[in-house]
């Protein structure tokens, strides 16, 4: 019962934060995107605000039960991002958003680097180890696919910046993976172990190539198990029991000697959404009802991640430092990455204007190298959870802010009047 209340709580907190936020700076033109009201909610009803008191989630113990309902959220998010590639934005796009995905990540993770190890170099490396400032770098190069897809479904963006948004933002999972298995290898190596061509090369193209394999498959699978059916409601109900089975498949991992053979379930929901989009004549009207049935599952994931952000690491004056240096060398590598590349695949100016900004958000996946970061030992590793948590608590709340005002800049998202302003005129008439 404690599951289902603090669900609830979850769900109806985040919904009423909207509403605040429609009624307060809404009044004045202010669009907040509805993910950082629920970040904020998330965090009022948190181990540091409400949950005090019994109200929410008072500990980490009651935000683990609901872990399950951070993983089915995730791997919707990824089938929806999945969908976008579609064969025929595809041809028109796909070298550009390819090579904008992968410099931009590595522009990224190298201004990062440089700016971390010269940090080091002078605060010492007591202060900041070498092995933590290029765990960070390559930590850099992912985004926060959850945050910017809501951005856009929110505001209904259409236009060449979101076509292209979409696919990067996809992309980075898979170049993020390849850069944190070299950096996190050298890293390793530089704490007193030996340089292992497995972990740092084959491990991770081999969970790349995996997670292809099994989504691809379940996508198939999928498609010709749609056919069976003639009620787009039953149809739906199939393709949600895909998602969930696999999601749950994608959790499995096996090792053979030192090889290990392990999924991301971000790439399997993804290649899932893409392979299943291209195949089934009836995807259009089914994605379109699973984004409608998705919705509540959605708040409840960002109320979630904002109960997690830990809120102490801001009485850190060393973790404040290093992460202010973070994310401000971050954004300039993503930026400047993207405004390059898309330069050099001669994109257009609102692309090369505004499509770095979008790429600021950053969570789930970078949270989940933070946990593979702790074989670097409990002092370095804790270091680097510390920095990327109060990273995180900045980018989930400004970065959706910046994707709305960027894409609103470049013209992809229409200026509607705040609501009360709409329903007044609509008693009038």
């Amino acid at each position: 019962m404690t599951l289902l209340l603090n669900t609830a709580i979850a769900l109806s907190a985040g919904l009423l934060m909207t509403r605040a936020f429609k009624y307060t700076v809404g009044r004045k033109g202010i669009m907040f995107p509805d993910v950082t009201s629920f970040l904020i909610a998330g965090v009022i009803v948190g181990p540091y605000a409400l949950g005090k008191f019994g109200i929410g989630f008072g500990s980490a113990s009651d935000l683990a039960a609901v872990n399950i309902l951070s993983s089915i959220a995730l791997g919707f998010i990824a089938f929806d991002i999945g969908s976008e590639f579609r064969a025929a934005s595809l041809k028109e796009m796909g070298k550009a958003a390819l090579f904008i995905g992968i410099f931009q990540a590595v522009a990224a993770t190298i201004l990062v680097d440089i700016a971390l190890v010269l940090l080091s170099l002078k605060l010492g490396a007591d202060v900041l180890p070498m092995p933590v400032a290029l765990t960070l770098g390559a930590i850099a190069s992912a985004t926060a696919p959850a945050a910017t897809l809501m951005v856009v479904r929110q505001f209904k963006a259409k236009g060449p910046v979101t076509d292209l948004l979409l696919p990067i933002v996809a992309l980075d999972d898979a170049a993020g993976l390849v850069i944190f298995a070299v950096s996190i290898g050298i890293a390793q190596a530089m704490t007193g172990g030996a340089i292992n061509l497995i972990s740092v090369v084959i491990n991770p193209l081999v969970e790349i190539i995996c997670s292809v394999i099994l989504g691809s498959l379940m996508g198939y699978i999928l498609t010709m198990l749609e056919k069976l059916f003639f009620s787009n409601s039953n149809r739906l109900s199939m393709t949600i029991s895909f998602v969930l089975m696999t999601i749950a498949l994608s959790s499995r991992e096996v090792y053979i000697g030192q090889v290990r053979i392990a999924f991301s379930s971000l790439l399997v929901c993804m290649t899932l959404g893409t392979v299943f989009c291209n195949m089934c004549e009836y995807s259009g009207d089914i994605m379109a009802r699973s984004q409608r049935w998705s919705a509540p599952l959605y708040a409840v994931f960002f109320v979630l991640s904002g109960a997690r952000l830990e809120l102490n690491v801001l009485a850190d004056g060393g973790v404040m430092l290093i992460g202010a240096v973070y994310i401000l060398v971050r954004c300039a590598g993503k930026y400047y990455g993207a405004r390059f590349s898309s330069t050099a695949m001669n994109c257009s100016e609102n692309v090369k204007k505004y499509l770095g900004i979008t790429l600021f958000p950053q969570a789930g996946v970078a949270l989940g190298m933070v946990v593979s970061a702790q074989s670097l030992g409990s002092e370095m590793g804790g270091m680097i959870r510390n920095i990327i948590l109060f990273s995180v608590l900045v980018y989930e709340i400004v970065g959706p802010m910046l994707t709305r005002m960027a894409l609103t800049a470049a013209g992809e998202i229409e200026h509607k009047q705040p609501e009360h302003v709409n329903r007044a005129r609509f008693k009038r008439a």
